[in-house]
């Protein structure tokens, strides 16, 4: 840790300080119930056949948009139309 910088709760300047800090301290007593509640994003990976994958690739850099963002929308385009089917 930076000498100049101190960490915003404990106010310490080593991590051996804010080590010490929080053995001593919990983080409930600096809670705001006022505060939003953090919003987290999950991923996962999934294994695919490299040949799908340099397709994919393909596919996105034409359609110019992330691979991601190509298998996400497909995925739920498939998913919409077996949810119709059903």
């Amino acid at each position: 840790m930076d000498g100049n910088n101190r960490s915003s709760i404990s106010q310490a300047d080593t991590l051996y300080g804010i080590g010490e800090f929080w053995d001593t301290h919990d983080f409930t007593e600096f809670d705001d119930p006022n505060l939003p509640d953090a919003e987290f994003t999950f991923t996962r990976a999934v294994p695919i056949e490299i040949e799908l994958l340099v397709s994919l690739q393909r596919e996105a850099h034409q359609r110019g948009v992330k691979v991601e963002t190509m298998v996400n929308l497909w995925l739920r385009q498939k998913l919409a139309e077996q949810s119709q089917a059903a």
